[in-house]
């Protein structure tokens, strides 16, 4: 069986810029357009953008996250998928320069241990197994014991840390009282450090930063400044009473016309509006009557600035489908 030879392909029409697959069945070399910016993905840091730097945000939802950072109080965020509530937590570590957000994504599985710290006591075994010369050294026991994302945000700093607890509701009906005793106490103790002899009363930990470790003394890891906690629930379930005193609350409504234009421009550049008025009304037209999300229209620009020919019946209709089930 013979291989038909790519075929060269040029990007200079706009029709060949967006129809990179044609479905013809031709192998061709086709130059890959860059992704948005949302979806742009690189080992270096400094290439990498800027986690929140484009995020829009009200006069009045601002005073609640102030509020939030003065008291020291977690702030629970409520809202329709795609309004944002997730990327406002890396809109205050980017703002406010408290190095990178610490993610916890929670699900059924999710458990508080986690989120604190998980020891490898499997690898420990094995590696006390292997055979060494007398002059190498055996690793110590923080080789083995890591700090999850809430574990690192209780790690003494100077300044604070940013934490994103994300969809809470998700988790276990009981992992939300679970919480509050570390959130009043701001401090959580590793039984298997705090065991240790006198001469290793000290211990240096992995944590959930890469290639940072911390010291612990004594098995117990306490916070000197809280860290800002941000709680995204999608409204799945309701929280207990106590839980929710703690808490200060914010919702985040869908955005109107005028911060819609501000995100696309926030995102994609002042230009990307010059040929999206259109897209704007439809997606604000097709959200009275359904669910949408904030990021579809972005797509929806996108891929309009691309070169993909959008109208109500074909591609638009599939960028900015409905997310409730009855849509």
């Amino acid at each position: 069986m013979t291989h038909e030879p790519p075929v060269e392909t040029g990007s200079t029409a706009e029709d060949e810029t967006w129809q990179l697959f044609r479905g013809d069945g031709r192998r061709r070399i086709a130059t890959i357009p860059a992704a948005p910016p949302w979806r742009r993905f690189t080992t270096a840091e400094s290439e990498a953008p800027a986690a929140g730097s484009h995020y829009v945000i009200g006069r009045e939802e601002t005073d609640v996250v102030n509020a939030a950072i003065h008291l020291r109080r977690p702030l629970l965020v409520t809202g329709h998928p795609g309004t944002g509530k997730s990327s406002l937590a890396a809109a205050i570590a980017h703002e406010l320069d408290l190095g990178p957000l610490l993610r916890w994504p929670v699900n059924s599985r999710s458990t508080l241990q986690d989120a604190l710290y998980r020891y490898d006591a499997i690898g420990r075994l094995q590696e006390s197994n292997l055979e060494r010369g007398p002059d190498e050294p055996r690793p110590g026991i923080g080789s083995f014991l890591r700090l999850g994302p809430l574990g690192t945000a209780f790690v003494a700093e100077h300044r604070p840390r940013v934490l994103l607890v994300d969809e809470l509701d998700k988790g276990d009906i009981d992992l939300p009282n679970d919480l509050l005793t570390v959130f009043e106490e701001g401090t959580f103790e590793i039984p298997e450090l705090s065991r240790l002899p006198e001469e290793q009363a000290e211990v240096d930990v992995l944590t959930a930063d890469p290639h940072r470790t911390a010291k612990v003394r004594r098995g117990m890891v306490r916070c000197t400044e809280f860290p800002l906690v941000v709680i995204t629930s999608n409204g799945e379930r309701d929280f207990p009473p106590a839980f929710r005193r703690r808490c200060l609350p914010l919702h985040l409504g869908d955005p109107d016309e005028a911060r819609l234009r501000e995100i696309v421009e926030g995102h994609l550049g002042p230009d990307a509006l010059a040929d999206a008025g259109d897209l704007v009304m439809a997606f604000l037209a097709q959200r009275a009557v359904g669910e949408l999300a904030t990021d579809q229209l972005l797509n929806a620009v996108f891929l309009r600035r691309g070169g993909a020919r959008l109208d109500a019946d074909g591609l638009l209709k599939t960028v900015l489908h409905r997310l409730n089930a009855d849509g």
